[in-house]
């Protein structure tokens, strides 16, 4: 709960770095936002939210997720066939894992993938300066 309290802070501290004014409604979507692990799109922040204070707008969440985009404090991701989604910006580099039926998406690590993206980038004589990958599968039955 130290980690999420911490990164709202830092997300109304950029804000307001930006001339941004902290209302109840924004102060709640921050908070959202903010768990970890999650990917929501602006609807289900707005479900969210709304469950707290009826008071919140769509456009409320909307204009705050421009925001935060624009400082640089969260990633949107446009995954395949659905609408955007929002992560925090910070924390370790990682890809994702999108399930086809569910929409759940799972983040991962992989040295070798990175390894490898770095070799082939070398090879074509490049540096990778910035890179993003999505992979989308179904989850195997067994029996």
């Amino acid at each position: 709960m130290k980690k999420q309290a911490a990164k709202r802070l830092d997300y109304e501290k950029e804000l307001r770095r930006q001339g941004v004014r902290i209302t109840r409604q924004r102060s709640i979507i921050l908070g959202i936002i903010s768990e970890p692990g999650d990917h929501p799109d602006a609807l289900e922040i707005f479900r969210r939210a709304v469950a707290l204070d009826t008071s919140i707008s769509l456009s409320t969440v909307y204009r705050t997720m421009k925001l935060l985009g624009e400082i640089g404090a969260i990633h949107r991701h446009a995954f395949e066939g659905g609408p955007s989604r929002f992560e925090q910006a910070s924390g370790d580099h990682h890809d994702h894992l999108i399930d086809i039926e569910t929409g759940d998406v799972i983040e991962f690590k992989s040295d070798r993938i990175e390894q490898l993206q770095d070799e082939i980038a070398k090879s074509l004589g490049y540096d990778i300066v910035h890179h993003r990958l999505e992979l989308y599968g179904r989850k195997r039955r067994t029996g």
